[in-house]
């Protein structure tokens, strides 16, 4: 009987992700002052260091500190269920792999701040006059895709399976 090829192997993107992101968080630590915006495109973008306690959009970020370990356990979790989606999927089906493996290093990614510092940090901060889109980094922009990604390929039909 051949082994069937699974798409484990993909799980090298989500140490690239992993890497980039802790790599990017190092250097907002290490130039960035807390709180303060630096301008990188007028009107549009800066670089915020802030300190997220909560998930999403600072989701939960006031309650109090429990959240770190639930946010923590849903990462492992949900990187577990990942990881075993990956492998039950054929290599070449990049429409389930690539999102769960953006998934899984996003997870991964802030789940590393939580542990370390006890909040993810944050320092993207893109804005428009008044309208402020929440501080993010490289961990959260990977988990954001995947749910892109995810939504649009469940409209979209994937056209190299055979239809019956």
């Amino acid at each position: 009987m051949k082994a069937r090829k699974n798409a484990l192997p993909w799980l090298g993107l989500s140490v690239a992700i992993i890497v980039l992101d802790w790599v990017t968080k190092q250097w907002a630590l290490s130039v960035l002052t807390y709180g303060v915006p630096q301008e990188v495109v007028p009107g549009f973008w800066n670089w915020t260091l802030v300190h997220n306690t909560g998930a999403a959009f600072s989701f939960l970020a006031d309650a109090g500190g429990w959240q770190q370990w639930l946010f923590s356990a849903l990462a492992v979790i949900i990187s577990a269920i990942c990881v075993g989606m990956l492998a039950k999927q054929p290599r070449g089906d990049w429409r389930m792999a690539l999102p769960l493996v953006l998934i899984i290093g996003g997870a991964l990614g802030n789940l590393i701040d939580r542990v370390r510092f006890g909040y993810v940090v944050d320092f993207v901060h893109w804005y428009w006059n008044d309208l402020h889109w929440p501080v993010f980094n490289l961990a959260d922009s990977a988990i954001t895709v995947a749910a892109v990604l995810l939504i649009i390929f469940s409209f979209v039909p994937d056209s190299t399976t055979e239809s019956p």
